[in-house]
């Protein structure tokens, strides 16, 4: 059964899909309109499952679980992903970029390829007050809490340490 994100419950498990584009309007519409569609007959076990999805930063699509009620399945959240391949194939989008993003100077969603993180910065393109997205998080509150974080509060403080001596 879909419901507002706003209105699941703050222990809800959430997983965070990273596009490896900005999407546009119409294509965010598309996201969100096909997520409502599939979370409101997702089940596991043939129960049926509490869930929400929403697009932020026209970049990361969200789902959540209230797990409270029925705990989502191997099968079901393989069934999650499989919704966001369908979809990325549709829009020629990849949800599953494990590249690490950040806001740039003005507030829009940058990537960094993995292997460029170290040069990032050393030239002060990432700065440990840049704003990083931790796509880790396990909870709605977690989410609220720290998906936005400031690069020194993350595994990247590190290579700001090995820049002052």
């Amino acid at each position: 059964m879909y419901i507002p994100f706003s209105d699941i419950d703050f222990n809800a498990r959430v997983w965070v899909y990273q596009a490896n584009r900005k999407l546009s309007d119409a294509e965010t519409g598309i996201v969100t309109e096909t997520l409502k569609a599939a979370l409101d007959t997702w089940e596991a076990h043939g129960k049926t499952l509490t869930a929400s999805g929403k697009v932020f930063e026209h970049r990361f699509v969200v789902i959540a679980v209230d797990e409270r009620n029925e705990l989502p399945s191997g099968c079901s959240i393989d069934k999650s992903t499989h919704w966001l391949q369908e979809i990325g194939h549709q829009l020629n989008v990849d949800f599953f970029d494990r590249s690490l993003a950040y806001l740039n100077e003005q507030d829009e969603v940058e990537t960094v390829p993995v292997p460029h993180i170290k040069q990032a910065v050393t030239e002060a393109i990432i700065t440990p007050y840049t704003t990083i997205f931790d796509n880790q998080v396990n909870t709605k509150a977690q989410w609220m809490k720290r998906w936005k974080i400031t690069a020194s509060e993350t595994w990247l403080n590190r290579y700001f340490a090995t820049q002052t001596n």
